[in-house]
């Protein structure tokens, strides 16, 4: 199937936006790979240091020159469901790697935070820094430079974009992302809302909402609603970095620990020293970033990656905007329903066919590129398959043709909607994201008076006082990534869902996040600039009436020119956002941080080297 034409155009200005920096970035991946293993490049009294505390035979192996040396980074911890999981993987992928012949060392761990656990707590302002500083931890972890190729071990929110950007700064060094999997259902996801909502109108006790609550997250595993964290690792398998079919395989199983052996052998064979060279810095290029916007907008996934694949993308020198994550939703069709767009998990998703049904699907339909890069080749419909245990190991066989419940999965001939659910939006209010897929069409359009507020407690203070029962717009500013880390607002979710159904015109402009639980209530999110940055949310005043709507892309505040023109934004303390919880360390990254449309990251883009510059 020939490439549709929006992606192909999308795609080709990625690559020419991106020439110099890409070029740049390439240059310098050639220039850090050693010829040899690459701990060859140390002294002897560095790579003493290097293997001291190794048993005798992993040792002599790290004394050759021939051995291979594999690193895993893992975000392990035994707090949080969906990494406790890794505390097995060690142990899995040395005996997996030594029985090909190499070494497989614990090079670092990095840090692993649950937005499930810091919602609407001090600590949320930490969750987004701290992907970049997952991104940092994992270059210390390799800047020994003693490893061959990396195996990747994380599934969440922050984790796996900060791990990809780490990876991609290493880009030399091949590497295989391992996810831990999902954890078994537990309460249904409709159940599950509406005893919240039946929470915030005060008809169920704290004991009754935590009892529900306990039966949905109640096992090892990520949760099983499609947020962040199975967004990533959707994308990790469209980018071809996990094995085919690894995401969503439920952890403490053999099929999971044989996945794990297999992904560490596989990391061998894509080192400089065998027949399939296959460094990350080259296996995400313009087209992989391209597939995986197309599978984020054909599941419904998270709006987190409108920052974090920007981030991703300018690790490798590439640079993605609003624009083209727009364009390719007008012309991507959604074919999942997952919650929050559905009522089914993960699961259910991964039973009807899951993600290889899923790239075979926008494959066919020429709107994924095949001729990319990926752990196993340079195909990407190698990745249409689903794994099986194989004796002790894992073997792959193709995906069911049809879907195993239409009401979760369709092809993409017959999708659910047309489009894929995400849109921009501008106006004199800036640019912002907004994520209808599970928004019906009567509430996608919302006139009403702004109600302003600097922060979660006091929309929370309004609602219980009873003042927010009528139709309006609320307007949270100050939630920026300068202002206050960019915390996720889903404790807003299930007041502004009540007042929707009781017949309320209601909606969400901030420049915060919402992520992948974004549901039935339009939130215009992202709003960039942050009014730190000059942003005009700063301008707004209780009573302007407010225009959010998402079929024709627009928001804007309807102030008379003159009137805007006259106004200069409103001054609060920010102060108690920069202290307590850890918040005073990360001063450097509210200061430093880009906008929200360049990925809110606290690092640049590749230096353009002169030298560079004259060969383009």
């Amino acid at each position: 199937m020939a490439i549709h034409v929006t992606i192909a155009n999308v795609t080709s200005r990625i690559a020419e936006r991106s020439r110099p920096y890409r070029t740049a970035y390439l240059h310098r991946l050639d220039a850090a790979n050693h010829q040899g293993v690459q701990r060859g490049a140390l002294s002897c009294t560095n790579l003493a240091h290097g293997f001291a505390a190794f048993p005798a035979s992993d040792k002599l192996l790290l004394k050759q020159d021939k051995s291979l040396s594999v690193a895993i980074v893992s975000a392990y911890n035994d707090m949080l469901s969906a990494h406790q999981p890794f505390a097995r993987f060690p142990e899995i992928i040395k005996n997996a790697v030594r029985a090909a012949g190499g070494v497989a060392q614990f090079a670092g761990g990095v840090p692993a935070m649950c937005d499930g656990i810091t919602q609407g707590q001090d600590g949320m302002e930490l969750s987004l820094f701290s992907r970049d500083t997952i991104a940092m931890a994992s270059a210390v972890a390799l800047s020994h430079n003693m490893f061959d190729a990396v195996l990747y071990l994380g599934v969440c929110d922050k984790i796996v974009p900060g791990l990809l950007i780490g990876a991609l700064h290493f880009g030399h060094l091949p590497a295989v992302f391992v996810p831990a999997g999902p954890m078994t259902s537990g309460m249904s996801n409709s159940e599950k809302v509406r005893i919240r909502q039946l929470y915030a109108e005060g008809k169920l006790s704290r004991a009754d909402l935590l009892e529900a609550e306990a039966k949905s997250y109640h096992d090892a595993g990520t949760c099983t609603f499609y947020g962040t964290a199975n967004s990533n690792q959707m994308l990790m398998e469209a980018m071809g970095l996990h094995l085919p079919g690894a995401a969503f395989i439920t952890p403490n199983t053999p099929l999971r620990d044989a996945l794990t052996a297999a992904a560490a052998t596989q990391a061998l064979k894509l080192t400089a020293h065998g027949k399939q060279y296959t460094p990350v810095g080259r296996l995400v290029d313009e087209k992989s970033i391209v597939n995986a916007i197309v599978a984020l907008l054909s599941t419904g996934g998270s709006t987190n990656h409108t920052l974090h694949l920007v981030a991703i993308a300018k690790a490798a020198g590439i640079v993605i905007n609003w624009d083209d994550f727009s364009d390719l939703s007008a012309v991507v069709p959604s074919i999942t329903r997952i919650y929050p767009n559905g009522s089914a998990d993960v699961n259910h998703f991964h039973a009807a066919g899951g993600t290889g049904f899923v790239l075979r699907e926008l494959l066919d339909a020429g709107l994924m590129h095949d001729d990319v890069l990926t752990v196993l080749g340079n195909s990407l419909y190698a990745h249409c398959t689903q794994p099986l245990l194989d004796g002790g190991g894992v073997k792959w066989e193709a995906v069911p043709q049809r879907s195993g419940d239409d009401t979760v999965l369709r092809p993409a001939a017959a999708p659910f909607a047309p489009d894929g659910g995400l849109k921009l939006l501008c106006g004199n209010l800036g640019r912002a994201v907004i994520k209808v897929s599970a928004v019906k069409p009567e509430h996608r359009k919302v006139h009403a008076p702004a109600l302003v507020f600097d922060t979660q407690e006091a929309f929370m203070a309004a609602f219980k006082a009873g003042q927010l029962d009528r139709d309006f717009v609320a307007v949270l500013r100050h939630q920026g990534p300068r202002a206050n880390g960019m915390p996720e607002l889903h404790a807003l979710t299930p007041a502004l869902g009540i007042l929707q159904d009781k017949g309320r015109h209601v909606a969400l402009v901030t420049d915060g996040r919402m992520s992948g639980a974004s549901g039935k209530v339009p939130a215009a999110i992202h709003v960039t600039p942050e009014v730190l940055a000059g942003g005009k949310l700063g301008l707004v005043r209780d009573g302007d009436m407010i225009l959010l709507d998402a079929e024709n892309g627009l928001l804007e505040a309807q102030v008379p020119a003159a009137q805007w023109a006259q106004r200069s934004a409103a001054v609060i303390d920010l102060s108690a956002n920069r202290t307590g919880m850890g918040r005073e360390l990360f001063a450097l990254f509210r200061n430093a941080v880009s906008t929200a449309e360049e990925g809110a990251t606290t690092f640049a883009l590749p230096p353009i080297f002169e030298k560079i510059k004259e060969t383009i």
